[in-house]
């Protein structure tokens, strides 16, 4: 029988208690972990690097989309999100094929995403899940944002192209966005996508991480993993780990595996520093 490590966040005491107990109940889930907020979720998942989790979206500080833009591709688990929102934002979810699990919890609801979280486990569903989730996220923000423009009776302005800057370019249907090279912290690939990450926003840009690798300033941009590129610039810290692995601190909460076939390059920008 498959168990799943799990860890469930939810700010909200109660609704982690009731969750857990209901969880309890379910032979094929192992809870590894519990958590309170996004800064002990993204902690945790690094630590007990679970199958699973559930994240409970709206929380004070880093909320549940926030995590997930925050852990690399390569340890980032099955996500079935909880979530109190409105159905017209749901839809997202299920356009990009994400698990949620609306408020008041239910123990259908539950069975149901459990179920779902072990078939994509079982065919190996994992690592190139986080563009999906992300798609929903930012599909759901565009909608809040044209719901506020509509209300507000504004649009948004166009990005200015003055400044001469490498730059990446990226095409979203009818939406250009273009971000300056020295503004993007770290990168990691999934499938055919990667999640370009900047303190503001995570973009998804359909490309190999070999490809945009390519059109990135080599002399800041490094590969640290297979599936991570990060810009030296924002490494504000080198942590070690086991067999000789490091993780690299970027941010206030973002934390990237350094894998052994590239420690190589950090301690390279260790001795330059």
């Amino acid at each position: 029988m498959i168990k799943l490590r799990t860890l469930i966040i939810d700010d909200e005491p109660l609704a982690l208690k009731l969750l857990g107990s209901k969880l309890k109940n379910i032979p094929e889930i192992e809870i590894v972990a519990q958590c309170n907020n996004g800064r002990e979720a993204i902690a945790a998942t690094i630590e007990f690097e679970p199958d699973l989790i559930f994240l409970d979206i709206q929380m004070p500080g880093i909320d549940g989309f926030g995590v997930i833009k925050k852990l690399q591709t390569e340890i980032l688990p099955l996500v079935i999100f909880t979530t109190a929102f409105e159905q017209y934002a749901l839809d997202a979810f299920d356009v990009h094929a994400v698990d949620y699990i609306l408020k008041p919890i239910d123990d259908e609801h539950i069975q149901r995403a459990v179920s779902r979280a072990i078939q994509r486990f079982e065919t190996g569903e994992t690592r190139e899940n986080k563009p999906k989730i992300i798609g929903a996220i930012n599909e759901i923000n565009l909608r809040e944002r044209r719901a506020d423009a509509h209300e507000n009776n504004q649009t948004d302005k166009p990005t200015s192209l003055d400044n001469i800057e490498r730059k990446i370019v990226i095409k979203d249907r009818d939406n250009i966005t273009i971000l300056k090279q020295s503004e993007i912290e770290w990168i990691d690939a999934a499938g055919d996508y990667v999640c370009i990450h900047t303190d503001a926003e995570t973009h998804i840009k359909r490309s190999t991480l070999k490809n945009l690798l390519q059109d990135l300033d080599p002399s800041i941009f490094k590969r640290v993993h297979r599936s991570t590129i990060v810009n030296l610039n924002y490494i504000q810290k080198v942590i070690p780990h086991t067999k000789g692995e490091f993780f690299l601190k970027l941010g206030e909460y973002d934390q990237v595996k350094v894998s052994r076939n590239y420690r190589d390059v950090i301690k390279s920008f260790l001795s330059e520093s």
